[in-house]
């Protein structure tokens, strides 16, 4: 098996005799004499693998892990620690800055390469997992593109329930299933003629039918990705109604996933606020106020809309809102 490996550690002689005696092995190997060296190596390198000494002056292995985890591009790079410490608190100071395994000092060859081997094929998985991702995510894309109208809404989907979801206390991975959602919750539109898309007038009682299937679509495409487990039930039910007057299941209240009920409310809010061919783009405050009536006729999570609120006027400033009254009901109309 080949493989990029990126080295690091600040001692040249173990430095040098790992990385000799890797690429005597096949493996294609860069080596770095320190913590920031590595960082800027690695846009460059895009190791399939690092071997990170902890104890290294200035940025230390912990840190140098923390970075590459919390880095999009390098998240999913596997990082070993490679260490003389051996107290069970420094392996859970590695492990909360996100280490994929350790490696003692001194090192074992055959303990080497068989953690280098094993996570190596890892990543070769995660590498498929990540370009089905990109297809479906290009899919998504490439569905909003075909009316100018919708340009950016999935990515704005995509930032608003992510920063909903933690403002609403929702655990991490849940909040990147929002994210994620946020970009595919409308990929069952794939299905969907343009005409339809594209209709500038109200919806035939059969052509909703035809829109009103798109959740259902969109689940399907996703399920066979097993990392979508959390995003499937928000593509299916982002257009249920807290008063079971939504699509397709016609579920109600606490019976919605509360993840399609964050996305939900700023599905409603991006529609509002961004011009579509029927209507203007409203306010942000003509938008609050539309869409406090429509939880009060029962419509959305009336906690979660209550934190969107803030949100938004926090961000905005403050905005006087009068009480709700029905402006329009567009949201009967959005394809929502």
């Amino acid at each position: 098996m080949s493989g990029a490996i990126l080295v690091v550690d600040d001692e040249a002689a173990s430095r040098e005799g790992l990385a000799g005696l890797l690429s005597a092995y096949g493996f294609n190997v860069q080596s770095a004499p320190d913590g920031h060296s590595a960082l800027e190596l690695l846009p460059h390198f895009q190791p399939d693998l690092v071997l990170l000494d902890v104890v290294m002056p200035e940025l230390n292995g912990f840190e140098v892990c923390r970075q590459l985890k919390n880095n999009p591009d390098t998240r999913l790079t596997p990082v070993v620690l490679i260490t003389a410490l051996s107290e069970t608190q420094d392996r859970v100071r590695g492990l909360e800055a996100g280490a994929d395994d350790f490696l003692s000092k001194p090192i074992d060859l055959s303990e080497l390469l068989a953690r280098v081997r094993s996570l190596l094929s890892l990543k070769v998985f995660t590498d498929e997992l990540e370009r089905a991702e990109s297809v479906l995510f290009a899919l998504a894309c490439s569905i909003e593109a075909k009316d100018p109208y919708t340009e950016g809404h999935c990515r704005r989907l995509s930032d608003y329930s992510a920063e909903l979801g933690e403002r609403i206390g929702l655990p991490e991975h849940q909040v990147v299933a929002l994210r994620r959602a946020g970009i595919v919750h409308d990929i069952g539109k794939v299905a969907v003629p343009d005409n339809l898309l594209l209709k500038r007038g109200s919806l035939t009682r059969e052509e909703w039918k035809v829109m009103r299937e798109h959740p259902v679509v969109g689940e399907r495409i996703c399920a066979p990705l097993k990392s979508f487990r959390l995003v499937l039930p928000i593509i299916r039910h982002h257009h249920e109604r807290a008063d079971g007057s939504g699509y397709p299941d016609g579920l109600k209240g606490e019976q919605i996933p509360v993840m399609a009920r964050v996305l939900q409310i700023v599905d409603v809010y991006d529609a509002l606020t961004t011009q579509r061919p029927y209507k203007r783009a409203f306010s942000a405050s003509e938008a609050l106020e539309t869409m406090a009536n429509e939880v009060s006729k029962g419509w959305w999570d009336p906690h979660i809309f209550a934190e969107f609120q803030q949100m938004r006027l926090r961000r905005a400033g403050p905005v006087a809102l009068r009480q709700p009254t029905p402006i329009v009901e567009y949201s009967m109309n959005f394809g929502l």
